[in-house]
């Protein structure tokens, strides 16, 4: 059996991936260069593709893990596709002077709206240093003076008529705080009321008589007077909207001349030229008395006049390219604000923002697809926008809330928009099955790369990706030898010896907490590879309370897990435990027990509600293979219960089903197993290893605890051959292997493992279809039929 270990244990140089120094030396100053992106081919292609189509419906997912530098591709991508296009009009809302609740859209060329905001701000202020003075003018003056003449001539005339009449009869007409009386003549005088209430009742009788008939006289001849007044106002009004529009025609010409080319403006001038003069007469002429100084009737013009510009754009500087981290639904579709004045709330078309649709629109936008769906019915409304191509803004509580006479319904805006939304595949294929409009709208698929491979170009870019960081912010230069630690950090955590992790984030997390350390140390020079492993080691510790607790609590035998010796019915499986971002291994003692019996085997984890399906999966198989291996030629009767001592969670994964069908094994025959080696590793019903996960932190698990028990070069691992390609052990286990102090074992069916752990032959069949009688399987099969017979009789 000597043998056999010698030929299944690994090479120290199968430990790790093979890399050299050299491979990451410096070729050009990154400085000089500009970010590298690598790999993700596919997605690349799928983003060329779905940024160009400009058919609806193209929208893109791009699904990848974080940090995999999608976001960072994609706006590369978008920024030179951008640059190449038109820059897209800005979009306006002015004021609806008919309906202020539905204020009206206006879009003009790229870099106008702000000079056409400008405009309309010189031209308001002209119209402030114009009026009221200009109907002080003397034109205005005479004008206004005929029209009052006019009026007091008619006036005058029929003033005279019943005077002329009240003389003739001794009575005198007189005015007095603008009303008409009369008053009797005695002597040529006008008598007073003692007078006349001296008078005899006769006269007075008679004056009352003739008053009745001057009064009717009075109101024959004023009947038309409120005619009279009504032409003369009608007269005056058109002499001020005359005089006013007048004024204000040259300076419309101005701006429909420096606007000739935009007819949306030319459309807004003309709503406005039909209502400014009503405006600057109520607001800057007949409200000119009443204490409303320049401000306040500036601020009135302003609220009436100035379109509300959503996006400014520069001209020439291509399609906008937006990302919103925060995609509400204010922030994504824009909303109206309120403000208030002397305790009332108002809105108008000058409070509407912009959303990020807005900004986005004729170009691209960026969305986080978990923070999107997260937010309550903006993915709805979303959706409604892209298929109508228009922009609505809405309160999206309106028909939750009460109702309120304070509302706005904007002209919808159209809308031109590429999507690209960033999440991860769960979400991606959730949505195809829970959505159809999702497949309508968003047709392209990105999907980037978990893993790069391991190629000369690629580590040459990774290197360069890493300096590239390091000069961005002013860290000291990146040596070989570092960069070489952080790209066997990158391969570990892809667990994979030709395969660089994708997720350059925590690289560049670990290279920021070596250069704190290279600072705290003061150091000088490059950055060496001692302060990337400085860094793991203080990265370890700071998550590694849990796996010392555990590990602790395995030498002071509260867990039993022995590390030395031989026992039957128990051996030592690798599981992983993931409590928060702490990700470690450690061995679990696994048990066995057979008897006669007919019940099959029992796995104690799941009859206990703690095995997951997959791990009862790999128990099931078991039984699978025992019935194929043994019962050619008589049934299987066996009671079996198989435990993972002392787990008191949940346990998934078939990891554990090559170390439960070796104890099996074991417990049948009556093999001891020797404890010092631990197995990991998953067996199909013919007993063929297959791969599992996280194996080395499996390794370093079992090394670390036979450390600490102390190391007797008996000790080792048992991993499945076809994760050797997946082992990135750390130096310390390397170097134990390499003294011979420990051993890491590559088996390809369970009976290579079988010899490992029993030190005896596992058994071929001969010619007569028996195994030898000494051999593992031979034992097995003899102890099989003996309960067989026990439960059947034997044949006679």
């Amino acid at each position: 059996m000597i043998e056999t270990h010698q030929k299944l244990r690994l090479t120290p140089e199968k430990l790790t991936a093979n890399l050299a120094e050299k491979q990451f030396t410096q070729l050009t100053d990154s400085a000089s260069v500009e970010q590298i992106l690598i790999g993700h081919e596919r997605a690349k292609e799928a983003l060329s593709f779905g940024l160009s189509m400009e058919s609806p419906g193209f929208n893109v997912y791009a699904m990848g893990e974080h940090g995999t530098g999608r976001q960072t591709l994609i706006k590369q991508m978008l920024s030179a596709l951008a640059s190449s296009q038109p820059t897209p009009s800005e979009w306006c809302y002015i004021n609806n002077f008919d309906d202020v609740h539905a204020p009206y859209r206006l879009y003009v060329s790229p870099g106008d709206g702000k000079q056409l905001l400008a405009r309309i701000n010189t031209f308001i202020d002209e119209l402030l240093d114009l009026f009221p003075e200009i109907f002080d003018n003397p034109g205005y003056q005479r004008q206004k003076a005929a029209i009052e003449r006019e009026f007091n001539q008619k006036y005058d005339e029929a003033i005279a008529i019943v005077e002329e009449t009240a003389l003739k009869n001794n009575v005198i007409l007189f005015e007095e705080g603008g009303e008409i009386g009369f008053s009797p003549l005695v002597e040529g005088k006008p008598l007073n009321d003692k007078e006349f209430s001296d008078l005899d009742e006769g006269k007075r009788t008679e004056f009352y008589a003739l008053l009745s008939t001057l009064e009717d006289l009075l109101l024959e001849q004023l009947i038309e007077l409120p005619l009279w007044k009504r032409v003369s106002s009608d007269k005056m009004r058109k002499l001020k909207y005359e005089t006013a529009e007048q004024s204000i025609r040259p300076f419309l010409k101005e701006l429909e001349h420096e606007f000739a080319s935009n007819i949306g403006v030319l459309k807004y001038l003309t709503k406005v030229k039909t209502h400014v003069v009503d405006a600057v007469l109520e607001i800057l002429v007949d409200n000119a008395g009443e204490n409303i100084n320049d401000k306040e009737a500036r601020k009135l013009m302003v609220d009436r006049f100035l379109p509300n510009l959503l996006v400014s754009r520069e001209p020439n500087t291509g399609a906008p390219v937006i990302y919103e981290q925060n995609p509400t639904f204010q922030n994504l579709f824009g909303h109206a604000d309120f403000s208030s004045f002397q305790g009332a709330s108002y809105t108008s078309y000058r409070l509407i923002r912009a959303g990020a649709l807005h900004k986005a629109n004729g170009g691209y936008l960026l969305l986080d697809a978990e923070k999107l769906l997260n937010q309550p019915l903006v993915w709805s409304r979303l959706k409604l926008a892209l298929k109508t191509e228009e922009i609505t803004i809405e309160n999206p509580y309106s028909e939750y809330s009460q109702p309120s006479g304070i509302s706005l319904q904007p002209e919808k805006i159209p809308l031109t928009v590429k999507v690209i939304l960033l999440g991860d595949p769960e979400l991606y294929y959730m949505l195809q099955d829970y959505d159809q409009e999702f497949t309508e709208l968003f047709r392209i698929l990105a999907d980037f790369d978990r893993h790069l491979e391991k190629s000369d170009q690629n580590f040459i870019d990774y290197a360069q990706l890493i300096r590239h960081r390091a000069d961005k912010k002013n860290y000291p230069p990146v040596s070989d030898s570092a960069v070489l630690e952080l790209v066997r950090y990158a391969l570990r955590r892809a667990e994979h010896q030709h395969k660089i992790s994708a997720n350059i984030v925590q690289t560049n997390d670990l290279l920021d907490e070596a250069v704190y350390l290279w600072k705290k140390n003061n150091n000088s020079g490059e950055l060496s590879a001692n302060c990337i492993l400085d860094a793991l080691a203080a990265k370890r510790r700071r998550t590694g309370r849990i796996s010392e607790v555990w590990l602790s609590e395995i030498k002071e035998e509260q867990v039993l897990i022995g590390t030395s010796g031989e026992q039957v019915g128990k051996i030592n499986g690798l599981t992983i435990l993931e409590i928060g971002d702490s990700v470690f291994g450690t061995p679990a003692r696994i048990t066995a027990t057979v008897y006669a019996g007919s019940n099959g085997i029992t796995d104690i984890e799941r009859e206990a509600d703690l095995g997951k399906s997959i791990h009862s999966k790999g128990v099931l198989l078991l039984s699978g293979y025992i019935g194929h291996k043994y019962g050619q030629n008589f049934p299987v009767s066996i009671t079996a219960n198989i435990a993972i001592e002392q787990s008191y969670g949940h346990i998934d994964g078939d990891s554990a089903s090559m170390a439960e069908l070796c104890v099996l094994i074991s417990a049948i025959a009556k093999l001891p197993i020797d404890q010092s080696i631990a197995i990991t590793g998953s067996v199909n019903q013919h007993g063929g290893v297959q791969s599992i996960g996280g194996v080395n932190e499996k390794i370093e698990g079992f090394y670390r605890l036979c450390k600490d028990k102390g190391l007797t070069g008996k000790q080792g691992v048992i991993i499945p051959k076809t994760n050797v390609i997946n082992l990135m052990l750390s130096d310390e286990v390397i170097e134990a292997v390499s003294a011979g102090m420990f051993s890491v074992y590559a088996v390809e069916d369970i009976d290579q493992a079988l010899e490992i752990l029993m030190s005896l032959e596992a058994g071929q069949l001969n010619s007569t279809g028996r195994y030898p009688r000494k051999s593992i399987h031979g034992l097995v099969l003899n102890k099989l039929a003996a309960f067989s017979d026990m439960l059947h009789g034997e044949d006679e």
